[in-house]
């Protein structure tokens, strides 16, 4: 026979049982799996912010190998030149400059200067795509409008230069625009990656030179061949604070078109690794290292899936991963961002949004981007 206490001992395990939702056999979907891909090179075995910067300087010494940097010419004065200067809609000055990026010859940049702003104001550099006119279209005097970066961004209160490429706009060689065969004859040991790379660093001199701009507020936007331009320019040179890249080119890993990073005709970014890529050799860091070499300061990456290869492209959504872990390690998950669409190669309204919001939110004041709650007047 039970005893009370016997009875009451059996009533308390009827009613945890009867009240314990019952376990589910074990599912795999509903587990969560990691999620792994072939760039978690990145970021193998990276726990904490110290490992982050142990691993840094090697990435960057890998970046600066494959721009050729140590064959850059001395970097001259800068002899800042004004051609042209024009009031655009009573909003900001538009104009023309020129200044030395290496012994005979000159860069030309649009400057825009937003008029009647008290104080030292935010800037940007603003990297044009491919072409032939340079940086007329960025400025928004020809060409497609969703590119009129500077013009765009001078009218929401910003200093913006947007430098024309070294072989498009005032420069275009002898053989044709984008053609880098002089370059190649003239530096035959330096990369056009490395050149455009080191122009637009000067691009920040030249805003440095300037009374109105902050100095520790300088950000990068570009497009297309402008948006691996801020990759590169953001992994070059840490006075960048802020880094917009939209629609830059494919990676060197899982693209089929890999060669085209170092043609023998035209346009060649790296003439010295086309013997290794065509034995099947890829160089020693991809694009997800430069843009991890951007961290802790604010990236945002853009990009479309069914811009070129969908294969390719999806790629991206993965190494863009690899760059976030990256973030999350040394302790800036929110400074990081990718927005991938369905617009293909080019910077919609949705796109361009974006790209002037995160400028907004890193660049300018907080009360600038802060929301804010209505009086309640009917109290």
């Amino acid at each position: 026979m039970l005893r009370s206490s016997d009875w009451a001992l059996l009533l308390l395990v009827l009613i945890v049982t009867c009240t314990t939702p019952a376990q589910p056999a074990s599912n795999p979907l509903m587990e969560v799996p990691p999620v792994v891909s072939s760039w978690d090179d990145l970021t193998e075995g990276l726990k904490t912010r110290e490992d982050w910067e142990a691993r840094r300087p090697a990435i960057k010494e890998q970046f600066l190998d494959l721009l050729r940097d140590q064959y850059k010419p001395e970097k001259p004065p800068l002899d800042l030149q004004i051609h042209e200067s024009v009031e655009v809609d009573g909003v900001y000055t538009r104009k023309l400059i020129s200044y030395a990026v290496e012994e005979g010859e000159r860069a030309h940049a649009y400057l825009g200067i937003p008029l009647n702003v008290p104080g030292k104001l935010p800037a940007v550099v603003v990297l044009h795509q491919t072409y032939d006119n340079g940086a007329r279209e960025a400025a928004g005097l020809e060409g497609n409008p969703d590119y009129a970066q500077l013009d765009h961004l001078s009218r929401r209160g910003y200093i913006t230069v947007a430098p024309d490429h070294f072989v498009a706009g005032h420069r275009i060689p002898p053989a044709g625009a984008y053609d880098t065969t002089a370059f190649h004859e003239k530096h035959p040991e330096w990369t056009a990656a490395g050149k455009f790379t080191y122009e637009h660093s000067i691009a920040i001199d030249v805003l440095e030179t300037l009374p109105e701009v902050d100095t520790d507020r300088i950000g990068v936007i570009g497009h297309s061949l402008g948006g691996q331009g801020a990759i590169f320019l953001t992994a070059y040179d840490d006075r960048i604070k802020v880094a917009v890249s939209n629609c830059p080119a494919p990676t060197f890993r899982h693209n089929a078109k890999v060669l085209s990073w170092s043609r023998d005709q035209w346009y060649t970014y790296f003439k010295h690794i086309r013997p290794g890529l065509l034995n099947n050799e890829l160089p020693p860091i991809d694009f997800h290292h430069m843009a991890a070499l951007a961290a802790p300061r604010p990236f945002l990456h853009i990009a479309g899936l069914n811009d070129g290869d969908g294969g390719t492209q999806r790629q991206r959504v993965l190494m863009m991963l690899s760059v976030a872990r990256v973030y999350e390690v040394v302790g800036a998950p929110e400074m990081h961002a990718f927005y991938f669409h369905g617009h293909g190669h080019g910077a919609p309204y949705d796109a361009r949004e974006l790209m002037y919001g995160w400028l907004d939110m890193h660049l300018k004041e907080p009360s600038a981007t802060r929301a804010r709650l209505l009086e309640d007047t009917a109290r």
